[in-house]
């Protein structure tokens, strides 16, 4: 028989994580999905169950020193309204399935999920999400990039769970969001984007590209991201060859029901291509995000 726990506090939560190893539940939105059954039958949950949405120590949002910090509870209909957030971070969220599932999901959970289209991912990436992991004995901060391992795989003991995610509070000068699906909103991505790039004197000091839905986690390479730095801005149209083809043989999407393989690789290199078009002739002008 499945058991239910709905621990009052934080330490309650890890207490029962320790002993019993339950499966973690928040908003459950995408975990309800993997488990609905027929019409009118329960979800087919076959391990014990831990339910934590109830928990305030993890509702927040905080803003000190040059981060962000994000409760594992927050809502994205939370995110989506918070002055603290950053704005390419809310585009990600508003094109993300109904205001009723916004209310319910939580960005955690987007991230425990796994999914290499998942929405908000690229732009975590970019701004260098670490994932605070709680348990009773310790507390770890892991980079995104080594949380997720694989799609639906992520580096989480049972006796853990996500505390908080911590963003970069970044002030770029110009950032760009893109998103491919069936539908403007509520629909599943065929590719996802996200870039951003910052300069003092006309010169490159920061660019970040990150691409998801067209490999088994998201694609950004940070040593090439340092190459581009001391870039002048004037010539950011014309290494965009150079920058597609590095991206190139990482951008390995496959053909599903969706989408094919070829329409992905097409939209990324556009989408690259396009980023660094825009870039080099808006900055300077006026700090901007393109929506």
């Amino acid at each position: 028989m499945v058991k239910s726990y709905f621990p009052k506090t934080y330490r309650q939560a890890l207490e029962i994580l320790a002993k019993s190893n339950p499966a973690i539940i928040a908003g459950g939105t995408d975990l309800m999905v993997k488990k609905r059954r027929w019409s009118g039958l329960s979800p087919g949950f076959s391990e014990d169950m831990i339910f934590i949405s109830q928990l305030r120590e993890l509702d927040y949002i905080r803003r000190e020193n040059g981060k962000i910090y994000i409760g594992a509870n927050v809502t994205l209909e939370k995110l989506l309204h918070d002055k603290d957030i950053p704005e390419i971070l809310k585009k990600a969220v508003a094109s993300m399935a109904s205001p009723g599932v916004r209310h319910t999901a939580t960005l955690a959970g987007n991230i425990a999920n796994a999914s290499p289209a998942g929405d908000t991912l690229p732009v975590l990436y970019i701004l260098n999400a670490r994932i605070v992991i709680g348990s009773l004995e310790r507390e770890n901060v892991i980079q995104i990039e080594d949380f997720i391992l694989g799609p639906g795989s992520i580096d989480l003991r049972r006796s853990e769970i996500i505390k908080e995610i911590i963003i970069d509070d970044t002030d770029f000068d110009f950032m760009m969001y893109e998103k491919v699906g069936g539908r403007k909103s509520d629909a599943i991505s065929k590719v996802s984007f996200a870039a951003a790039v910052s300069s003092v004197f006309d010169m490159v000091t920061d660019m970040r590209i990150a691409i998801g839905a067209v490999a088994p986690t998201v694609v950004r390479i940070r040593e090439f991201e340092l190459q581009l730095i001391d870039t002048p801005v004037n010539e950011m149209a014309q290494i965009s060859g150079l920058v597609k083809d590095l991206y190139k043989p990482l951008i390995k999407p496959i053909s599903d029901q969706r989408s094919t393989a070829d329409y992905r690789k097409m939209c990324v290199l556009n989408f690259i291509e396009e980023f660094l078009n825009k870039a080099g002739k808006r900055i300077g002008k006026e700090k901007d995000i393109d929506w």
